[in-house]
Parts: C-alpha cells; sequence; structure tokens
C-alpha cells in the first residue's frame, strides 16, 4: 500500500502549477498528483463554487461524481459553507451524506481559497476504506492547496 510523500507531492505540484493562473488547469494538475499519490485515494477532485451556495463537478480522477452539490447537502457542502475542513472516518455516520459513489466509506474535503478568501470551491477525496484520513492529511493537503490557490482571484463565470 502507498502512502502519500507530502514533501515530494507539495515539490512536484509546485513544479508542475509555478506560473499558471487558469484555475481549472490547476484543479486538473492538483486532482491528478494527489489522485495517484496514495492508494488510499478513491476519488480525488473538486466541486467548483458557480453560483451562490452551488458546487459542481470540476476536474477529477476516478469514477463518476455527483454533478451538482448545494451547499446545504453532504460533506462537500459543509465544506463550502463553513470554510471548514470536514474530516469525515464514516459516511455512514455523517447526516447528511451524499452517495455520489456506493464504495465510499470515508471522506476527507478542504475548502479551496482564492486571494481574497472567497471560496473557489472544494477539494473532495474519497475513500473505500473507513477511517482512511487524519489530521496529518488534512493540514499536509492545505499547505499544498494553499500554495496552489493563493494567487488565484476569484472564479469567474464563463
Amino acid at each position: 500500500m502507498t502512502r502519500v510523500d507530502y514533501d515530494t507531492l507539495a515539490q512536484t505540484i509546485a513544479a508542475l502549477t509555478t506560473g499558471e493562473d487558469d484555475v481549472v488547469s490547476l484543479m486538473a494538475t492538483v486532482a491528478c498528483e494527489v489522485h495517484h499519490s496514495d492508494d488510499r485515494f478513491d476519488w480525488t477532485g473538486f466541486y467548483r463554487v458557480v453560483a451562490p451556495e452551488l458546487l459542481k463537478i470540476g476536474p477529477y480522477q476516478g469514477g463518476h461524481g455527483c454533478l451538482v452539490i448545494p451547499f446545504s447537502r453532504g460533506v462537500c457542502g459543509a465544506a463550502a459553507r463553513t470554510g471548514a475542513v470536514q474530516l469525515v472516518p464514516d459516511v455512514d455516520a455523517f447526516p447528511g451524506h451524499i452517495a455520489c459513489a456506493s464504495s465510499t466509506r470515508s471522506e476527507l474535503v478542504l475548502p479551496v481559497f482564492a486571494a481574497d478568501g472567497t471560496v473557489l470551491g472544494v477539494f473532495d477525496i474519497d475513500s473505500d476504506q473507513p477511517d482512511a484520513f487524519d489530521h496529518h492529511d488534512a493540514a499536509r493537503l492545505e499547505a499544498i492547496l494553499a500554495d496552489v490557490f493563493s494567487a488565484i482571484g476569484p472564479m469567474k463565470s464563463v
């Protein structure tokens, strides 16, 4: 079983994303690199804020995901609504969990912030293993996301 080497992951992502300012390109790169860094990561991707209180699926790796998630529902909605990391060891115990994939047992969702502090979206990692994530994972991924997205302005509708 592969466990992520966060120092190498951070260096790789920085090397691939430095100078890029397209949010979707950044999200695609981060999702790919994180997904392939650890066997615990069964589904890895972004949900982007596209309207008030509304997330839509963005770049991801893994099986299908939910296409639309309101801020009022699920783990991703909670992260977007509160601006706080959601570390869920058992998705079945999370009130209002949205089962986009029946194989998901645990989840880590991190809000993604623009330079001005607005929420661009959330970074969602699902695992088919129970209690797959810990506070170390959350802190290291939070730092990587801040490094990548902190210079980006708010998302603009296309």
